[in-house]
């Protein structure tokens, strides 16, 4: 289920929700609203493809659905209070329920699916920034997601372009964030925010530590900047896609000359 390409760069891309499979098993409990797959981050990896080279991709094809693996694995919410999904999420973004009544994940159940699909996603994802860093000497994780621009259940209003998350300016070098934030800042007809919605998963979380030598970023990317139309069948937009990825080619051509002072 994972997919990793290895380059010879500090920096790492993670794509943890552009996967598409569900296995037989958990398919089967899924009532139509489940099999649908709504909130995909749709065509992300196609987006970022090929944007430079020698650079370190981890994905994996497991959809959120059956596990989150940007969730933390012991099940806390990164955001308390408010709406969101859970590590195995029994909702959509929309909160309309995804399982056919009584076919919900027990504990047994979110264990196994923790061991057989988040786990090695992380354990990959760790072996691969520990092998930059002692390279370089540090690491860079980008981390790739997009969702839907107007989401009630989850936030008011719609979402700027580009939501760049560094929970607060924790998880990377102020340097790092500020020349991110200003090539967003700076994209003509673009919009974006700092720290707003969406601070930072679990990943962005759990593994940025500067002080360290591991440096993360997170980009939400509003899907009406990419997509023909945030709804079925998602069609991915060559025109509106290849303006975006002017910007996000700055963005990782900036991050992979990026060193520490």
């Amino acid at each position: 289920m994972l997919e990793i390409k290895r380059g010879g760069s500090p920096l790492v891309l993670g794509l943890p929700h552009t996967g598409t499979s569900l296995p037989d098993d958990i398919a089967d409990g899924l009532n139509d609203t489940g099999r649908a797959l709504a909130d995909t981050d749709w065509h992300i990896h196609r987006l970022y493809a090929d944007l430079i080279g020698d650079i370190t991709t981890i994905r994996t094809r497991i959809h959120r659905y059956a596990i989150d693996v940007n969730r933390d694995p012991s099940g806390e919410s990164l955001y308390p209070g408010q709406n969101t999904t859970t590590l195995c999420p029994l909702t959509d973004f929309d909160g309309h329920p995804l399982y056919r009544s009584g076919h919900e994940p027990d504990d047994a159940e979110i264990a196994r699916r923790r061991e057989t699909y988040h786990a090695p996603y992380h354990a990959a994802l760790r072996a691969e920034l520990d092998r930059v860093k002692a390279q370089y000497g540090f690491a860079i994780l980008y981390d790739c997601h997009s969702i839907r621009s107007h989401i009630p259940f989850l936030f008011d209003g719609r979402l700027p372009d580009f939501n760049i998350g560094t929970n607060n300016g924790t998880t990377c070098a102020p340097e790092i964030e500020s020349a991110v934030a200003r090539i967003c800042a700076a994209a003509p007809g673009r919009t974006a925010v700092l720290n707003g919605r969406f601070k930072g998963g679990w990943t962005t979380r759990h593994y940025g530590r500067a002080e360290d030598g591991v440096h993360v970023i997170q980009m939400e990317l509003a899907q009406s900047a990419y997509l023909s139309d945030e709804a079925p069948p998602w069609s991915y937009d060559d025109t509106k896609a290849d303006r975006l990825r002017t910007h996000l080619k700055t963005i990782l051509e900036t991050l992979i000359r990026w060193r520490p002072a």
